[in-house]
């Protein structure tokens, strides 16, 4: 299920062109190490689709720190990549306008219909940057049925720096009602990432970074996302 909206990766692909949460399509599986052997769900995983998630972690020894993902919710597990087994990168962002192309079925479960209803309210107002993770945004690149009728949306939001907090409430404020779909948005810049619902309460919030999470307090003044 890859198209124009992926990027080819080629031989062109280092540790800096990806992002934590971008979903890469492999070359085959034998591009992924591992620091243990590998779960014999993953190996399955893989085999039935060959797509790993970017994991927050910094490259090593010029692979990139990846994430595979099994059908059940506790498969999960590290392992790494190098760069030139990436046939094709897509982002968060490139994954909103896949779900057209999914199966009448699958775009009536609550969280697609949850991410229509975002696009909706995000359409005017909403952060440039954004897109779908977690099971949804695995399931529009992958093309494999990984989200369920119980699902959460998983929501990716870049921005250049640290949001402003009057930006950041502005799209709290305006996240559509989803009385079956949880909608979780991660904001992401480049010293880390912090959860909107937290952000937007004021005072401290967690930073997480690739070297760990902190406290942090907002910035002076109001900055431009």
């Amino acid at each position: 299920m890859v198209g124009a909206d992926a990027v080819n990766a080629a031989a062109t692909l280092d540790a800096a062109a990806a992002r934590v949460h971008d979903l890469l399509q492999l070359r085959g599986a034998h591009g992924v190490h591992w620091d243990a052997a590998a779960p014999e769900w993953a190996i399955a995983a893989l085999a039935a689709a060959p797509w790993v998630v970017v994991r927050r972690a910094a490259p090593r020894d010029g692979c990139l720190a990846v994430g595979v993902r099994g059908a059940r919710r506790w498969q999960r597990a590290a392992a790494w990549l190098a760069p030139r087994h990436a046939a094709a990168l897509l982002t968060p962002a490139a994954l909103r306008g896949r779900v057209r192309g999914l199966a009448p079925a699958r775009r009536r479960l609550p969280v697609f219909r949850a991410l229509h209803r975002l696009e909706t309210a995000w359409d005017c107002g909403g952060p440039a940057d954004w897109g779908p993770g977690g099971s949804a945004g695995f399931e529009l690149a992958s093309g494999t049925a990984s989200a369920g009728p119980l699902s959460d949306l998983d929501i990716v939001v870049r921005c250049a720096r640290e949001p402003a907090l009057q930006h950041a409430r502005a799209w709290w404020q305006a996240l559509p009602e989803s009385p079956q779909t949880r909608i979780d948005v991660l904001l992401e810049w480049p010293a880390g990432a912090a959860s909107l619902a937290e952000y937007v309460a004021g005072g401290s919030y967690l930073l997480r970074a690739a070297d760990g999470a902190s406290m942090r307090r907002h910035a002076c003044g109001e900055e431009t996302a």
